[in-house]
């Protein structure tokens, strides 16, 4: 009853066929032949509708195709194959609904694993279980075994085993001690375990990548662009192939026949089903792809733009020298950035505020701190002004500072106390381990250009830039310069791969913007078209291959059951496929071609080994010719390096 219900066209069209087919040996030929006309035509109009509101709407799709093999069959006399036409329309739609549930399996499983309720635990000890909404940060959850970790949090617990392979696409079990992070959406082990809630259940891990699924598996974008180019060209040739067997036979009926085997169901059902199963294939390895769309853009990238710190760097400098200058000690001037930086979520800052809490050092309370957006940092300490900050910013604000030479990797963080240059805090953030061979990879997949738009120093930026080959550098970018410079890129389409909220505008302004979502900021997350769930920016190299593989395989699906389609419609041509045996014949067509279109879901199985050439130096600054991309909703604030 719930496929009836589901699919009530399938289960009218069976019916009628059926009926139909019994009628005519009890000698009721006749009424038989006017029910299946009658409803095949009616078939026809509720199809012939729908066409002409999409041509209404400036869109010529193929169902044109089957609307005319409908009628035509209806006034040859060949009604059987009228009522099959139905059937395999009908039919050709459930198929391709079942595929992309099949397709979309791993999309799925992450909705259905959204937990509900928690386990708190009370200040008196007890265990109440709450709503999810109702856990705010600070409360202690405890997690059964098995269960998922409905909010971010602290381990509690001297030690923990989870499985984050829903989250990150790792299937090996992650342990995990007291103190550390724990992302919701894992699934703990065989023990049970205390977490102290970190944000809330809307604020966490999982709810941002169940809303990035949502979009994701509503996303139908791809079925019309693939489509539409072989629509006009195959709707031609089927009605030329027809109209010379016509032509030349003479019969109506050969027309009839023909429209029949070029039904385009393929054309409909391939492409949907091979991006659902690309979008799918992505999510498995911790991937979001928020969008089909995506994934035609991500198979034809040229050019690759990367933000450095927590993009290509690993995201948590260290504090590696203080250099104090007019008589202040390395602790006071240490003390006085820490507690002018503790208020900022700038990953320069909680660097510098760890370093002093390793030395023992009392972080004072800042007044009136404010951030002027992406220069630095400005508090009054004890009655002291302090500017923290960016040199050229710093630089505007006293009259006597110093530049301090930087050595490879690092980064500097300038200070003036009183309207006085007080030193320099030098920091160092080493290269993510596999940023070198994600760039070798992303070559070998066609991308002809990389390079880096950073807002940090130009000395460190170059070091960068040569150690893994990238071929230029932008450096001491604001968020509206790397907007423009994405903008003006030559070789389209880009693609800008960030995590900071500074890289939000110019990940809305690339063709594709890829956001390292793990760490990275939510508003980054928000406004890119890929989500990068894991801390591998080889995922970013993964994320090009699928979408590769989803379009070669689309296309693949899509000829073959072209090529299927005009080896029937000769054959029809010449006679010798009635048309009721060419319907059922489409049919097998319409198959091949979603099991073809599957093949998404695995893409290539075997990846050719390589090894990384010699990184070649970086390129001097330049601009490209302009092409126009869209513009980014609104400015960041953060002053990510």
């Amino acid at each position: 009853m719930s496929m009836l219900k589901r699919y009530p066209l399938v289960a009218a069209t069976v019916v009628v066929l059926i009926g139909t087919l019994v009628m005519i040996p009890l000698g009721l030929g006749e009424p038989a032949r006017w029910v299946a006309s009658a409803f095949s035509l009616g078939v026809a109009a509720k199809l012939g509708w729908g066409m002409a509101r999409d041509i209404a709407r400036g869109h010529w799709g193929i169902d044109i195709l089957a609307f005319t093999a409908i009628l035509a069959t209806v006034f040859v006399g060949e009604w059987v194959a009228a009522v099959i036409i139905c059937l395999m329309l009908s039919g050709g739609a459930a198929l391709e609904d079942y595929a992309q549930e099949r397709a979309t399996s791993s999309l799925s499983e992450l909705l259905k694993r959204v937990p509900t309720h928690a386990h708190r635990v009370e200040a008196e000890g007890n265990l109440t279980e709450v709503r999810l909404e109702d856990l705010v940060p600070g409360d202690v959850v405890m997690v059964r075994p098995g269960e998922v970790l409905p909010v971010d949090g602290v381990l509690l617990d001297e030690q923990g085993a989870f499985n984050e392979s829903s989250l990150t696409g790792e299937s090996l079990p992650v342990h995990k001690v007291a103190g550390e992070l724990l992302m919701s959406g894992a699934v703990n082990g065989m023990h049970a375990v205390h977490l102290r809630a970190t944000a809330s259940a809307a604020d966490s891990q999982y709810s941002r990548i169940v809303e990035l699924v949502k979009e994701a598996s509503e996303s139908r974008a791809p079925v019309v662009r693939l489509a539409d180019r072989y629509a006009v060209p195959f709707t031609l040739l089927a009605y030329v192939v027809a109209g010379a067997a016509w032509w030349v036979s003479g019969d109506p009926v050969r027309f009839a026949e023909v429209l029949v085997v070029a039904t385009p169901c393929p054309l409909l059902i391939a492409a949907p089903v091979a991006f659902m199963g690309g979008m799918s294939r992505a999510a498995k390895s911790g991937v979001i792809v928020k969008d089909g769309g995506t994934l035609e853009r991500l198979a034809a990238v040229k050019t690759v733009a990367f933000d450095k710190t927590g993009t290509l760097t690993q995201g948590t400098p260290v504090l590696r020298a203080v250099k104090p200058v007019g008589g202040i000690s390395e602790d006071e001037l240490l003390g006085l950035v820490a507690a002018a930086e503790q208020y900022s979520s700038h990953v320069l800052a909680a660097s510098i505020v760890a370093a002093a809490r390793e030395r023992s050092l009392a972080i004072a309370s800042a007044s009136a701190a404010s951030e002027v957006a992406t220069n630095g940092v400005s508090a009054l300490v004890d009655g002291r002004r302090v500017l923290v900050g960016k040199p050229a910013w710093v630089d505007s604000q006293v009259p006597d500072m110093q530049r301090y030479e930087l050595g490879p990797g690092e980064s500097s963080v300038y200070v003036a106390v009183d309207g006085r240059f007080a030193g320099v805090l030098v920091l160092a953030d080493g290269l993510r381990a596999d940023a070198g061979a994600a760039l070798h990879q992303l070559r070998s997949l066609g991308v002809t250009e990389m390079l880096m738009l950073t807002g940090d120093q130009r000395a460190t930026a170059e070091h960068i830039a040569a150690e893994i080959g990238l071929d230029r550098i932008q450096a001491e970018c604001l968020p509206e310069d790397k907007v423009a410079l994405v903008r003006d890129l030559e070789h389209r389409p880009v693609m800008m791969v960030g995590d900071g909220v500074n890289d939000a505008p110019v990940l809305a302004a690339a063709d594709v913007g890829v956001a390292m979502g793990a760490r990275g900021s939510t508003a980054a997350s928000q406004s890119a078209d890929v989500v990068i769930m894991t801390e591998h920016l080889a995922q970013v190299a993964n994320a090009v291959r699928i979408g590769q593989d989803t379009v070669r395989i689309a296309l693949q699906s899509i000829w073959l059951g072209i090529i299927f389609s005009v080896v029937l419609m000769l054959v029809a041509a010449t006679g010798v496929l009635p048309a009721v045996l060419g319907a059922l014949s489409q049919e097998v067509v319409d198959l091949v071609a979603i099991l073809s279109a599957l093949r998404a879901l695995k893409g290539r199985r075997k990846q050719r080994a390589v090894s990384p050439p010699a990184p070649p130096g970086p390129a001097s600054d330049g601009s490209r010719a302009a092409r126009e991309s869209a513009a980014p909703d609104s400015p960041g604030v953060d002053r990510n390096p």
